[in-house]
């Protein structure tokens, strides 16, 4: 495995700036703005790099290489996905997971989080080439791996991190030019974007196909009416993409943050606490006329299914990092004289949730290349998301399970992974690969 110059930079970075002498003289500031402003030039360049070989190869765009000549069946990230990977990680062990307990506790983003992210430069490959990016293709696949590497450091900062680049993503697959030269830029700029979709309505039993919000056309543009939950950013928000009906039909507006007939309200969940989750309100909120999204080529239900994919990528993050906590921890603790690994009931659990894990893996990364490919993948993704969703809340309650009584403590971020996992069988939409 690549180990990046990125990821070493930002470790002896962190490191330094975590020590004794950084406090003694006054160093920890610079030393932290150097290592965010390292790793964000750091993804300019892997953006060049990707450039020249994609200029090399012609326009085709391909998510993995090649099968072998030997006809191997092969999942080998390309050179540039590992660096991706390895990059994010890096940042998510350096910096996420350090944050995360605070941040569950206060229900609030870290006061800077939003800014050092737009430092890391993630927001680059949100952006095509032609406005100022570094996206070359759409690449739903590499998004995943960038939400499962950001999840291992914590999924409810993670979210945090990709909800603005979700609704990037849903503009570059499906906005007009027009909106594309408007609304991205603002991606690339000194300032975070804090943006989120909005699905998900309060309603039992709530079915994405079947939307209560309702938007209709006026002689200026738009109005739109309805209630949204468990949306991001504590009333904060800069833009929403809402799911409305119109014309018989499901589509996505754009709507201001501070548009008139908007209210929001605190609504602070099991989970996901950290973005400071509540309920979205428009009554009869006047829109432009360029806020209905894309044309006649959008598609409901992709968009749906590639939200989910996305869900299910942080949640494979969260899993396995609940696997990486859980094999020393078993092998650690003693019970009666022995590591607890040595018992067949403990072992066999631990060896499920690998197994699992990479279940999970492998059927969100076959729907999102059949996605990248341009082929039909909402079977995949249906059947990914009741993997996902199942297997994510076994996997955080085994978790809790094989910590015995440290698993119901704070002490340990095993509860923190059950309650933020569990929202998979909740949720039905609200990001985008």
């Amino acid at each position: 495995m690549a180990k990046d110059i990125q990821g070493v930079g930002l470790g002896i970075a962190s490191r330094f700036a975590g020590s004794e002498f950084a406090r003694k003289f006054g160093l920890r500031k610079p030393a932290e703005k150097l290592a965010y402003a390292g790793t964000k030039k750091g993804f300019e360049v892997i953006g060049q790099m990707v450039a020249k070989k994609a200029a090399k190869k012609g326009d085709a765009q391909i998510l993995l290489p090649e099968p072998s000549k030997h006809g191997l069946f092969d999942l080998t990230l390309s050179e540039e996905q590992q660096m991706i990977k390895d990059t994010v990680r890096s940042y998510a062990e350096e910096v996420v997971r350090g944050l995360a307990h605070d941040a569950n506790e206060a229900m609030t983003l870290p006061d800077t989080f939003l800014q050092d992210i737009m430092d890391l430069g993630l927001n680059f490959f949100s952006v095509p080439e032609s406005l100022g990016g570094a996206a070359q293709a759409y690449s739903p696949t590499t998004s995943a791996i960038i939400a499962e590497e950001l999840a291992w450091g914590d999924f409810s900062l993670a979210y945090a991190t990709l909800a603005p680049v979700a609704v990037a993503n849903a503009i570059v697959k499906w906005g007009t030019d027009a909106q594309k030269e408007k609304y991205l830029p603002a991606y690339l700029a000194e300032t975070p974007v804090q943006a989120a979709i909005a699905v998900q309505e309060p309603a039992a039993l709530f079915n994405p196909a079947k939307l209560s919000t309702k938007a209709k056309k006026t002689k200026t543009g738009f109005e739109i009416s309805g209630v949204k939950t468990l949306v991001p950013f504590g009333g904060n928000a800069n833009m929403y993409l809402v799911a409305a009906r119109y014309k018989r039909k499901n589509r996505l507006f754009l709507v201001p943050g501070d548009a008139p007939g908007l209210s929001w309200k605190a609504a602070p969940a099991m989970g996901l606490r950290a973005v400071a989750t509540g309920t979205l309100t428009m009554e009869k909120a006047p829109l432009s006329s360029d806020a209905l999204l894309g044309g006649k080529d959008f598609d409901y239900q992709t968009f749906i299914d590639l939200g989910q994919l996305h869900w299910c990528a942080l949640a494979i993050g969260a899993c396995q990092a609940a696997l990486d906590y859980l094999i020393p921890y078993v092998n650690e603790r003693e019970a009666f004289g022995e590591p607890i690994s040595h018992r067949q009931s403990v072992a066999f659990m631990v060896a499920n949730i690998g197994i699992e894990l990479e279940s999970m893996r492998l059927m969100v990364w076959r729907a999102a290349a059949l996605a990248e490919m341009g082929k039909p993948f909402h079977r995949e993704a249906y059947l990914a998301q009741l993997l996902c969703a199942d297997k994510a809340m076994e996997i955080g309650t085994n978790a809790v399970q094989l910590l015995g009584g440290h698993g119901f403590t704070k002490e340990h971020p095993a509860e923190r992974w059950y309650r933020d996992l569990r929202i998979l069988a909740c949720i039905n939409g609200g990001m985008h690969l």
